[in-house]
């Protein structure tokens, strides 16, 4: 490839200088979107974005050397494929961020069909209203790929919806830019003259807005679900992947306030495991953990997607349970505490049983979380004074509050060590 520097008609114009800030642009989405990628990477779709952005600073880059290129060819299908990468990584970082399956064979086809056809057609792509219709028919379709994915996902929210509309009208600009094209001149001759006419500045110009708002909307989408997430990071408890104390209380505290003013019943489940620090002492801590594990395991399998499930100490747990009067949240413990003493705990003894304590409380007139904590601790602790092993409730009769006890089929479990 030669280069030919110097010429009046390579000095800096309107085209250029717009190309120059676009490329400089790109390069700063590019750091911003590298910079989301370094600090949480399990962000894959920050990395495409990045090099979605590289790949249209090479784009604008090679516009800017096509004057200087001696084969105009070579800088025509060059800006061209720069360009068209650009789109496809842009689907991709799309369907990871929106958990889609990426259309692979799809954007493998267009990748090769349009290079294939773009070569084809150089004699008339930039002369003939067909012939530019066809070389921006690739980038459509590319941008209709990622609308595609935004759809596909059903994310509904603001930052989406806008972000829906702005590859929308990026997908109108590709349709329309052959129009623009005619109206204003034609785009050139050959490829080396295309930076010096008024569509250059007009189409670079147009094109930079949209690139602009589309990184911008999806800096804002990432930057959004990085604070949510470590938002959900800090509320969640590693080992069990429940809740954790304060993710617990702050979403049961908003769950009290519903119940109350739709005066719907809500009951708390605190159960604790039995005779755990034997378990740690006879098999060792990290195969308590398993044990852990396990009943968090249980708790995720038979709660809804509206009870607020927590780990709040070493081996106690709460369950938040709106809509649920005090007997069908005991039925939800004792479903609890039957699936854990017939769970097979991961590299535990074949003979190995554990057993869990539950005690039951029901949201009373003028209760805060914790006046509902405090009746369903006491309810647990009366379980683990009869034995373990048991579902106990909190029901309140006028003023005094009395413990029922509900005992597991089979009778008074043996009494184990705390």
């Amino acid at each position: 490839m030669r280069f030919v520097w110097g010429g009046a008609k390579h000095g800096m114009n309107g085209a250029s200088f717009i190309l120059t800030i676009n490329m400089v642009v790109a390069g700063l989405f590019a750091v911003a979107f590298l910079g989301i990628a370094v600090y949480e990477k399990t962000y894959i779709s920050a990395r495409l974005f990045a090099l979605a952005f590289i790949f249209a600073m090479l784009n604008f880059g090679s516009e800017l050397l096509v004057p200087s290129i001696a084969n105009p060819k070579i800088g025509y299908m060059l800006a061209f494929s720069t360009f068209l990468c650009a789109l496809i990584c842009s689907a991709i970082g799309m369907a990871y961020k929106y958990s889609v399956r990426v259309p692979w064979a799809g954007l493998g086809v267009l990748f090769v069909v349009s290079l294939v056809m773009v070569y084809s057609i150089y004699d008339i792509a930039r002369v003939t209203l067909i012939g530019m219709l066809l070389y921006q028919a690739p980038y459509f379709v590319a941008v209709c790929f990622c609308n595609y994915i935004v759809l596909k996902s059903r994310a509904r929210g603001i930052m989406d919806m806008l972000l829906f509309g702005v590859l929308c009208a990026s997908a109108a600009h590709f349709l329309l830019k052959p129009y623009l094209a005619i109206a204003s001149g034609g785009m050139g001759s050959n490829p080396q003259d295309y930076i010096h006419t008024e569509y250059a500045l007009f189409s670079q110009t147009i094109g930079a807005a949209i690139s602009v708002a589309n990184g911008l909307l999806m800096l804002v989408i990432l930057t959004r679900d990085l604070v949510t997430d470590m938002s959900a990071r800090s509320e969640t408890d590693l080992l069990s992947r429940l809740f954790n104390r304060r993710g617990f209380e702050v979403r049961s505290e908003a769950a009290i306030a519903q119940a109350k003013r739709l005066n719907l019943p809500l009951s708390l489940v605190i159960c604790d495991l039995d005779s755990f620090k034997t378990i740690n002492d006879t098999y060792g801590h990290g195969l308590g953990d398993n044990v852990i594990a396990a009943f968090a395991a249980i708790l995720r399998e038979i709660a809804s997607e509206r009870d607020i499930v927590a780990r709040i100490g070493g081996e106690e747990f709460a369950i938040l349970l709106p809509g649920m009067g005090i007997q069908t949240a005991r039925l939800f413990a004792e479903k609890a505490r039957s699936n854990f003493v017939n769970r097979r705990i991961r590299d535990m003894p074949e003979e190995s049983r554990f057993t869990a304590s539950f005690g039951v409380a029901e949201l009373q007139n003028g209760d805060v979380l914790s006046d509902l904590m405090r009746r369903a601790d006491n309810a647990l602790y009366e379980a683990k004074k009869s034995g373990r092993n048991c579902v106990h409730l909190a029901l309140s009769s006028g003023d005094k509050q009395k413990i029922i006890e509900l005992r597991p089929p089979g009778g008074r479990p043996r009494p184990q060590n705390s």
